[in-house]
């Protein structure tokens, strides 16, 4: 299925991975081809006009620049982009159901079936690729004179906590998009995967975390931050480690930061009063890493439109900071190059416009045109951090991504 999505300029593969919650909403969904596509400055406005006149699905994405430029990510992303696809697939239960445009869903499923996997096709080359040079962007001694700057904004007052990240990348990369997909979700499958293509770009995620998902009138958003590492070869000390990240007060104060500033987000759309914490420091297992999750809901005003919550909730928290307006101004002076899609969002808006979005991290950004491959990685920097072990928690993050590129 995923080699015959990949036959398509434009196709999106979400995948949960069988991890259950109390806000669960599908298990996998691929969405192939495109109908009509809403891309540019006025995208979220498309989206609303297309909602007055449609009951259909929306794939897409919204890089984190996307208010601020038109210009495209260094993988070839667009700033934003949704569309209607020809074809949408869903796991059922335990059946394969199909939307389409095309001739009929028996054509679309019997075009699937006849489709070669790509890896079967290159033999004895699937099983590897060629070396990928991965080079940072910036130094570890930059790295850490820019925490430090940082820390004399947060001591100076003027932020609380501030997401920084950085980026690594490679020229000249010639690998299978994927295959790396597969790796990387085989090494790490966390529950807001996806393969997602836009023309020549790949966007490989292996995200753990939710930005916001609409269920009927109620919109939830469930934040990470806190992370620590796991040790699966010993349970005990696995639990010991789990139980440290639950007590941490550093990790703590950064989580009920970014809450706060959800809340107040969220605030903005909601009902009064309907703002509550489900969840506050919820402590959940992913195969390379324990992380520290909050969940926040509220019951969305009447007739809110699309565009209206993405202004109100977008950047997220987790990977802004408090203030979040002072915030995105010393990300734009620190950072050495836009993000694009990376701590964007990929997802779907349903026929009955609910919709779930992640948070794109833990991800491998491609062009198979130029061959440029890069990944960006980030950390919450608060008072309390220690800019040495703030670099060893990036480069934990990217693990299973160094591990799947032979680093």
């Amino acid at each position: 299925m995923l080699t015959w999505l990949n036959g398509f300029s434009i196709c999106s593969f979400l995948d949960n991975h069988q991890y259950h919650s109390a806000h669960h909403s599908v298990e996998w969904l691929a969405a192939a081809g495109s109908v009509r596509m809403f891309t540019g400055p006025q995208v979220l406005a498309e989206i609303d006009q297309f909602y007055k006149e449609e009951a259909d699905w929306l794939f897409g994405h919204i890089g984190f620049e996307f208010q601020e430029t038109q210009e495209r990510d260094l993988t070839g992303f667009s700033p934003a982009t949704f569309f209607q696809p020809q074809t949408v697939l869903q796991l059922c239960g335990d059946q394969l159901c199909i939307e389409t445009f095309l001739s009929s869903a028996e054509t679309v499923f019997e075009a699937i079936c006849s489709t070669e996997p790509l890896l079967a096709k290159r033999d004895s080359r699937a099983s590897a690729h060629k070396p990928v040079k991965i080079q940072a962007a910036i130094s570890k001694e930059t790295y850490i004179a820019t925490i430090q700057q940082l820390l004399r904004h947060i001591q100076r007052g003027d932020c609380y906590e501030i997401n920084f990240c950085q980026r690594f990348f490679a020229e000249k990369a010639d690998v299978d998009p994927l295959k790396l997909y597969r790796d990387l979700t085989a090494l790490s499958p966390n529950p807001f995967s996806c393969f997602y293509k836009e023309q020549d770009a790949y966007l490989l995620c292996a995200s753990p975390e939710r930005f916001l998902q609409r269920k009927s009138n109620r919109l939830i958003s469930q934040p990470i931050k806190g992370t620590i590492s796991r040790n699966t070869h010993d349970a005990v000390k696995d639990q010991q480690l789990k139980e440290a990240l639950k007590q941490s007060h550093k990790e703590q104060s950064e989580n009920v930061m970014v809450v706060d500033l959800v809340r107040n987000d969220l605030s903005k759309v909601c009902e009064n009063g309907s703002v509550t914490v489900d969840e506050l420091f919820g402590i959940y297992s992913f195969p390379q890493v324990h992380q520290m999750i909050s969940t926040i809901s509220g019951a969305v005003k009447k007739e809110t439109p699309f565009s209206e919550i993405i202004r109100a909730t977008f950047p997220m928290g987790s990977m802004t900071g408090a203030p979040k307006k002072k915030v995105l101004e010393l990300i734009r002076l620190y950072e050495s190059v836009p993000r694009g899609i990376f701590s964007g969002a990929v997802g779907y808006i349903n026929p009955q416009q609910d919709f779930d979005f992640n948070v794109v991290i833990r991800s491998i950004l491609y062009n198979a045109a130029t061959e440029h491959l890069s990944y960006l990685v980030g950390s919450g920097i608060t008072f309390y951090c220690n800019p040495e072990a703030e670099y060893e928690e990036c480069l934990l993050k990217a693990t299973a991504i160094n591990a799947i590129l032979g680093q």
